[in-house]
């Protein structure tokens, strides 16, 4: 029986026209796709159905009211199609293919996000070839997960990130090898794939207010600059440091920010700024006094991964003690225990 895949066209560069202020979402998805896929190209294709969202939207507005909206569009046409594309702005993809991976877990087919460089109107455009190669993927039985499939690159959606705004070579998986590789023929890493250990769990909580900040640490921050940061109204942060998670032990009131901060109940996460590694606190005396303040290591999970997961637990009302106890822990793939 000829496999049918659900595409959703949330906006994004792949369907963007020129104005006057610059590309911008556009509508008529389905007709550009026509225009690009005659009949007789499309015959070697999956079948499949195209959604197109009435506000069509440039990722860099992304809001977690969105990832509701596409987690619950995939949740209810789940048992109707056979693998689902999610057509995205690659400035947030990693984001939202994150957020999808907690909240579409165990699955027992694909969700493929993917999207273009250059619009699908332009002569040079990378959006076809995306696309097709998403449609492949997203028939493949042995993929149960999300995805994100950019220039022949099949990676963990929770363990993508955007690398380059100028190639067409713009995701890579810095701390997890690629999932497969699409040339002549679709390779696949079988052992890397997720194996679905239960039924489908479809978790459609997402507060829309964001639950979320990050802190960047930089040479010369100041216990008053961190602690106004802390202040913010939100419950969890992520704190972006130097090398395997160290930050600077000698400023003893910028470490009693931290613990004031996490005392009172605040998840702070170390990340580090690297683009590729894991945090160890406990490496270095300027890890470990970070640890003494309450802050949790986050390992190699990515700054987009740990962002959606932290919002995700707090949309699910998990308590801050909860909350530091699963950021160890490994839900959907997307961190190496």
């Amino acid at each position: 029986m000829t496999k049918k895949i659900y595409v959703i066209y949330t906006g994004g560069t792949i369907g963007m026209k020129p104005t006057d202020s610059g590309y911008a979402p556009s509508g008529n998805m389905q007709a550009l796709l026509d225009e690009k896929l005659p009949p007789h190209v499309r015959q070697g294709l999956p079948d499949f159905d195209l959604v197109e969202y009435e506000e069509l939207i440039d990722s860099s507005n992304i809001r977690p009211e969105n990832w509701k909206q596409i987690a619950t569009d995939i949740a209810e046409h789940y048992d109707d199609y056979d693998g689902f594309i999610v057509l995205h702005g690659t400035d947030t993809m990693a984001f939202s293919s994150s957020m999808m991976s907690f909240m579409l877990r165990n699955l027992n087919k694909p969700v493929v996000f993917t999207g273009s460089q250059i619009p699908l109107c332009e002569a040079r455009s990378d959006g076809l070839e995306n696309f097709v190669g998403a449609l492949s993927i997203a028939t493949d039985d042995r993929i149960n997960e999300v995805c994100l499939y950019f220039n022949g690159r099949l990676m963990r959606g929770n363990r993508a990130r955007k690398q380059n705004a100028y190639l067409f070579d713009a995701f890579d998986s810095p701390n997890f090898p690629w999932l497969g590789r699409a040339d002549i023929n679709i390779e696949l890493s079988d052992y890397l794939l997720l194996k679905p250990q239960s039924q489908p769990e479809f978790h459609l909580e997402c507060s829309e207010d964001t639950q979320v900040g990050i802190l960047q640490l930089f040479p010369g921050i100041t216990a008053q600059w961190v602690e106004a940061a802390l202040n913010q109204p939100v419950k969890a942060f992520i704190m972006r440091t130097y090398g395997t998670g160290n930050g600077p032990d000698g400023d003893q009131a910028l470490l009693d920010a931290l613990k004031k901060a996490t005392d009172d109940g605040k998840i702070i996460v170390n990340l580090t700024q690297c683009h590729r590694g894991t945090v160890h606190q406990g490496s270095y005396a300027a890890g470990s006094a970070l640890s003494e303040a309450g802050v949790i290591g986050g390992l190699d999970t990515t700054t987009e991964a740990m962002f959606c997961k932290l919002h995700h637990l707090l949309s699910k009302g998990h308590s801050p003690e909860e909350i530091r106890v699963m950021v160890g822990q490994n839900i959907s793939g997307e961190l190496t225990i």
